[in-house]
């Protein structure tokens, strides 16, 4: 897959080299010369250039690109070159960054943006996950289709403890994608069963996820 990244900072420069560890192809622009450092990511590629700039897109060549992440710090420049990815180049996903909150709400569809990352509602996800058992933690949204990444750590007084994903009647518009438990990541397939303490990550319409809340910890969340 190949993949350009907007902005060559400590986060650009963090996401590259992991994508680039799973064996993607990636380049990196940014306009500042001292962003610039390809010793940081030698296998990466490297472009100066304004990535607002409509001709700066064409020289990195957006339209052989499957994905392109919008990670600068500045809110105005991610909406842009999301909306020229999409407009102009039809790129297949687009991922913006958001500094700002109150700027969460512009990245929307409407601006080209299919996912858009939070720091700030990140950061207290990650607090309210610390703290939560039987809650529903929501990590991000997925604006094309509605829905969300949600996180729910199961309690040790819920009704289906050692019952096979494919027999727990989980709401429509919902979907168990993974278990987390003791540092590994379990497919649900259908037979492999839920313990307590299991983080389970679902993708889910908002609307189902206080069903989901009640359906896994009922004494948490009665009706």
């Amino acid at each position: 897959m190949r993949v350009a990244i907007a902005g060559a900072g400590a986060v650009g420069r963090s996401v590259a080299a992991e994508l680039i560890e799973n064996g993607h192809q990636v380049l990196l622009i940014d306009k500042a010369p001292v962003s610039i450092k390809p010793e940081r990511v030698p296998d990466a590629e490297w472009l100066l250039a304004d990535c607002c700039e409509l001709s700066s897109l064409e020289e990195a060549r957006l339209d052989a690109c499957d994905v392109v992440i919008a990670a600068t710090g500045d809110d105005k420049a991610n909406l842009v070159v999301s909306l020229l990815a999409k407009t102009e180049f039809g790129v297949p996903r687009t991922v913006g960054r958001v500094n700002h909150p109150d700027n969460e709400w512009l990245f929307t569809e409407a601006w080209g943006v299919d996912v858009n990352v939070s720091t700030p509602r990140i950061m207290s996800a990650l607090v309210e996950e610390a703290v939560a058992i039987g809650d529903i933690v929501r990590l991000f949204t997925f604006r094309q289709g509605n829905a969300n990444l949600v996180e729910l750590t199961l309690p040790d007084d819920s009704p289906y403890l050692g019952t096979p994903t494919g027999l727990i009647p989980f709401p429509e518009n919902c979907a168990l994608v993974t278990i987390l438990r003791d540092g590994q990541v379990y497919t649900p397939d259908g037979e492999q069963p839920i313990e307590g303490g299991d983080e389970l990550l679902f993708v889910a319409s908002a609307d189902v996820e206080a069903d989901l809340e009640r359906l896994l910890a009922p004494s948490r969340h009665p009706r």
